[in-house]
């Protein structure tokens, strides 16, 4: 997966023909990469080339020709992949598995990264010569605390970051720097650096694959993450034009879209909205563009807006039951959120439940608490899509904008705010990089809130 922005100038195209020079004593790190690639038996078409782009990760893919829906664009065979059980010291990582135990899961990719990367011979070094410079990746957890919080406050990237910090550090010191100093023969001090590891948390977050689970295997534990060479060159957009397929052998990059000869191939991470792209990425793509872009409620919130309409000690005491017992359903819990997306909303059945519980007349509360819930007949008015908002009963209507409406308070400025900042293009322009990408993500969520507000009004 790559870090990159969308729709960059593109500049450079090396194709993936036999003129790519292979003896050059010191070729580019293209010419290099499709030299590894022609060895390891990663098949790139001749249709595809790789690009530089000029931006902070700088790599991309172009069409060289004209190229149509299920074309094969490269397929990378498994040997190629670079992960816990590709890299030189799989046997050590396999049979220290259960001492690499972690949150996280991606312990073993990341110390099979730590020695690739310092070994002199390694023979993925083509391929790491592609990578973006780790000292300028763009992800949030590399902005000074102060920007962070300044620009993203009420995105909930802030909080997001904190997190991942925070277990970034304890990772490390409790189960990487002890690995790395019991095998001091494998892991160079160089490497022993919580700046590195930060850097290459960052990295798999934003570059690695994982490869989904079967229909049938959900209660397994997700697949470890893959390092897939090419696939993680391709740019991300919502309405991409390419897509990774698996299979027993290799993974395929098939198009899904014409691609006209010049245009840029681009792979989708899944559906993203822009606070999650910022946070894993680094990117956002700028408004209306993200189809995919979503804006929470804090369940929590929902809860203070209901807090606040109750009215004397008796109401709030019962709010606060209503508010257990949709714990006791796990409907709603002290972290989580409600997501809306343009033009749904993701959390249908939890936020209809809450509406419906923290709403209902005591004494229809009380029968649900002793028939142990409601039958399944609902209301056709009560259904909570994004059309159907309107028809709902005010109360709930009420909660809703009530909840908005203190969401709205956590931002730092308003819509109007946002909007003067994106219709005038000269002080636009003299905005810096994140300055940008944080105002996307601010703006597209609060368009959503908004279009809440016209519809519960």
């Amino acid at each position: 997966m790559a870090v990159q922005a969308k729709r960059r100038r593109v500049t450079r195209p090396v194709g993936s023909g036999s003129d790519d020079n292979d003896l050059d004593p010191n070729p580019d790190p293209v010419a290099s990469f499709l030299s590894w690639c022609r060895r390891v038996g990663l098949d790139l078409s001749p249709k595809v080339a790789v690009s530089r782009q000029g931006t902070v990760a700088g790599y991309g893919m172009v069409a060289r020709e004209s190229i149509q829906p299920g074309e094969l664009l490269f397929a990378v065979p498994r040997a190629a992949l670079l992960s816990q059980y590709t890299c030189s010291i799989s046997g050590l990582l396999e049979r220290e598995r259960g001492a690499l135990q972690s949150q996280s899961g991606w312990v073993p990719l990341l110390l099979a990264l730590l020695h690739e990367l310092q070994a002199p011979a390694s023979p993925w070094s083509p391929y790491f010569a592609l990578w973006p410079d780790l000292g300028r990746l763009e992800h949030p957890m590399f902005w000074p605390e102060e920007e962070r919080r300044r620009l993203l406050q009420g995105t909930g990237v802030p909080e997001a970051v904190e997190k991942d910090l925070a277990n970034i550090r304890s990772e490390y010191y409790s189960v990487v720097l002890p690995f790395m100093e019991a095998h001091p023969d494998l892991f160079s001090p160089r490497v022993r650096s919580l700046e590195l590891y930060h850097q290459l948390v960052a990295l798999v977050m934003a570059y690695s694959f994982q490869e989904p689970l079967e229909d049938d295997d959900d209660e397994k534990e997700p697949n470890p993450p893959l390092m897939v060479p090419a696939a993680d060159i391709l740019n991300h957009l919502a309405n991409h034009n390419a897509n990774l397929e698996y299979s027993p052998n290799c993974l395929r990059m098939v198009a899904t879209q014409p691609i006209p000869t010049g245009h840029e191939i681009f792979n989708t991470y899944g559906k993203m909205a822009n606070w999650q792209l910022i946070h894993m990425y680094g990117f956002v793509e700028p408004y209306p563009d993200n189809t995919d872009d979503t804006a929470d409620i804090q369940m929590v919130t929902v809860r203070e807006a209901a807090l606040q309409g109750a009215k004397g000690e008796a109401a709030r005491l019962l709010l606060q039951e209503r508010w257990d017992y949709l714990c006791s359903l796990e409907m709603v819990g002290e972290e989580g959120a409600f997501v809306i997306g343009r033009e749904e909303v993701l959390t249908e059945e939890e936020l209809t439940t809450t509406l419906k519980v923290l709403c209902m007349p005591a004494e229809e509360f009380r029968e649900v608490q002793d028939q142990d819930g409601w039958g399944d007949e609902e209301r056709e008015e009560d259904s909570l899509t994004i059309t159907n908002i309107p028809k709902l009963k005010e109360s709930w209507r009420q909660l809703l904008r009530d909840s908005v409406l203190l969401t709205l308070q956590t931002y730092a400025t308003d819509l109007k705010t946002e909007q003067d900042l994106l219709s005038n293009e000269e002080v636009y322009t003299k905005l810096s990089w994140r300055e940008r990408q944080a105002l996307q993500v601010r703006y597209g969520q609060k368009m959503i809130l908004h279009q809440l507000l016209e519809l519960t009004s």
